[in-house]
């Protein structure tokens, strides 16, 4: 067995936040849906703003499981000024703070074509499931 597959990794999943904490259900649900898929995956959420954790905290709490490897997954619809800019600045500082962890980021959630494919399916399948057209 190679040394890469004896290394702890971890993800984070990486959301905007809202003030009004229902906002969280949806990275909740998809937080629980990766646990069934891999259980023994070490898993934490974490906000921009409004929110906690924030990326900070997250880290933190995976590195303290042993994490030498994380990945972010910014569950954001596209790349916006938040995925290019404050999460890089986010990272660079906690890189600071703990020298030798690596850290890769994914392209925001909303650009896999898997995932543009299962929107696009959904809103197909809305319009093919309506009764009554919305009066304007």
């Amino acid at each position: 067995m190679s040394a890469d597959n004896l290394e702890v990794k971890g993800l984070i999943l990486f959301g905007h936040g809202a003030r009004d904490p229902r906002w969280a259900d949806t990275m909740k649900a998809v937080a629980d849906r990766i646990g069934a898929l891999a259980p023994e995956l070490p898993l934490q959420l974490a906000y921009l703003e409004f929110m906690s954790p924030d990326l900070s905290a997250a880290v933190d709490v995976l590195v303290a499981q042993g994490v030498r490897t994380i990945v972010v997954a910014p569950v954001f619809l596209a790349a916006g000024g938040h995925v290019l800019r404050d999460l890089p600045d986010r990272l660079a500082a906690i890189a600071v703070r703990h020298p030798g962890l690596r850290m890769t980021v994914e392209p925001a959630l909303g650009s896999h074509l898997s995932v543009i494919d299962a929107m696009a399916g959904v809103c197909v399948g809305a319009l093919q499931a309506a009764k009554k057209p919305v009066d304007g």
